[in-house]
């Protein structure tokens, strides 16, 4: 298939689009940016796009069989000095089912989203969150454009691990710091609950899997392992050779701070993929240590290249 990566220059678009590369289809990536020149991506084919500021054309997107959408705006995207619930609500909400919408228009067959879990577990944080209520309109709304010729379906992921060859990670590269005692004083504990991991290897397949399998007009329930914030901070630990043993305080932490706690510090997230999840998209399963590990790795690998 010649499938279309959307966010194919960051951590989940960027492996999905190699990965699905090394599966024999033809990938091109878009995004606002170009690939760092230092990653696999940088090979692929790129057109600029920016799905929020609504400048996308028909004729862009003319020609592909499928889209892979993992392009979904959180605190990270942020404008400077924009209102953060009036941005999430317009960019996921209404700004990404349109480009579903003109996706369909010009001709691409498949389509899966890659989307929040929070909506899934608990509604009820549609209800307080904008961020969450943001993440079920572009899940609903995407979804509901499915039709004959057009099957859709979303992939609800957890908290995300893993590594892209040469892609700087900053939020893994803390982690590695953290776990070998570079951040001053930064107290070493885990904060309350815990939440489901996985794996960016793991979805990869997964969005592999509902591209071939996938039910149209299904939203997905994805992840893998259920594991509390101190032992996620305790692989770090171990992937740099410590053994420290990171206890759980309830209180906030620098690095996992409670804005991006959805579901709420004292409140752990558990759950695991349905049957027919798994059974459709066929991904593997316990997958987050190694995934550390390999993020972990090149981390230090990098570092020492710097040195």
């Amino acid at each position: 298939m010649k499938i279309l990566v959307v966010g194919g220059t960051g951590l989940l678009g960027g492996h999905a689009a190699l990965h699905l590369q090394s599966l024999g289809h033809q990938v091109t990536i878009a995004a606002r940016k170009p690939a760092p020149a230092t990653t696999a991506m940088a090979q692929l084919p790129f057109i600029a796009m920016d799905y929020v500021a609504g400048t996308v054309t028909q004729a862009e997107l003319t020609g592909f069989d499928a889209l892979v959408f993992a392009a979904g705006n959180d605190i990270r995207h942020l404008p400077p000095e924009a209102d953060a619930a009036a941005h999430w609500l317009y960019a996921n909400g209404e700004a990404l089912p349109k480009f579903f919408a003109l996706a369909r228009t010009a001709g691409i067959r498949k389509a899966v989203l890659i989307g929040s879990f929070y909506p899934q577990i608990d509604m009820k944080l549609t209800e307080s969150d904008p961020y969450v209520r943001s993440r079920h309109m572009a899940c609903v709304g995407a979804r509901a454009l499915a039709a004959p010729g057009f099957d859709v379906c979303s992939l609800n992921a957890p908290f995300m691990v893993g590594s892209v060859p040469g892609l700087p990670s900053p939020i893994f590269e803390a982690y590695t710091a953290y776990a070998k005692g570079q951040m001053g004083d930064m107290p070493v504990f885990g904060p309350t609950g815990g939440t489901n991991f996985m794996s960016v290897r793991s979805l990869s397949e997964a969005i592999a899997g509902a591209l071939e399998n996938g039910q149209s007009g299904e939203a997905y329930l994805v992840g893998d392992e259920n594991i509390s914030f101190a032992d996620f901070f305790g692989l770090f630990f171990k992937a740099v050779g410590s053994s420290t043993v990171v206890p759980e305080k309830d209180q906030n932490h620098p690095l996992m701070p409670d804005e991006v706690i959805y579901a709420g510090r004292r409140t752990p997230v558990s759950y695991q993929p349905t049957a027919d999840a798994q059974q459709r998209l066929n991904y593997r399963r316990n997958d987050v240590e190694h995934a550390i590990r390999e993020a972990v790795a090149q981390v230090l690998e990098s570092q020492a290249q710097a040195a």
